[in-house]
């Protein structure tokens, strides 16, 4: 692993599932042009979760910070959204020292289960019950995301949304497979409760990436 006191840190490698550029569908910024670079790995292990070929790191290429602050940079991208699987698997300093120094806002996406490490512009929080997030990440997150499976999450969101800024934004987000049924139930309870918005996966209706 490289001395990430020294210049070599762009050397600093992270396992990559896939990165590309397209549009994000989810939360704040959606519909804002952003690429993405998804790591590989995953501890937290959602049984609803639709990348599980995140979950593991055979079989996917370890790329240097630099390259992939290049190939952000030359999408054309503004925002680089770093994803996984679980990225805060992996110290993040490096990376977003290089996309930041690309000219490139940084945003993550995290379960809050490890520690969050580098510079963020932007970061999701999006909590899980399969791994408990860390006390210290509520305090960074410029929103938080909670996917609705089902009735009993609304509470569970609420025991969250206690804990993070005042000035954090409040999501709910119909899990893909259950979203016909908890839709109605996810608009009964924005309308009851307005400081919470609306997130969709429009990425999905949409059929890109």
């Amino acid at each position: 692993m490289a001395d990430l006191t020294t210049p070599t840190f762009e050397s600093f490698q992270l396992p990559v599932m896939e990165q590309f550029y397209t549009v994000q569908g989810e939360g704040a910024h959606t519909g804002t042009p952003a690429y993405f670079i998804r790591t590989a790995g995953c501890d937290v292990g959602c049984v609803w979760c639709d990348v599980k070929e995140s979950w593991h790191t055979e079989g996917y290429p370890e790329l240097s910070v630099a390259a992939l602050a290049e190939s952000a940079k030359n999408s054309g991208a503004p925002i680089a959204v770093v994803t996984g699987g679980e990225p805060t698997m992996y110290p993040l300093k490096p990376l977003t020292s290089a996309l930041r120094a690309a000219g490139l806002h940084t945003h993550i996406e995290t379960s809050g289960a490890h520690p969050l490490t580098g510079d963020w512009h932007w970061v999701c929080f999006s909590p899980k019950k399969f791994k408990k997030p860390l006390p210290e990440v509520y305090e960074s997150a410029s929103e938080l995301k909670v996917v609705v499976y089902n009735k009993s999450d609304f509470a569970w969101a609420e025991e969250h949304a206690a804990r993070v800024k005042e000035d954090c934004l409040l999501f709910l987000q119909p899990e893909w497979g259950k979203a016909e049924r908890v839709m109605p139930l996810i608009t009964d309870y924005v309308k009851a409760n307005p400081r919470w918005r609306i997130s969709l996966q429009t990425h999905k209706y949409m059929n890109i990436p």
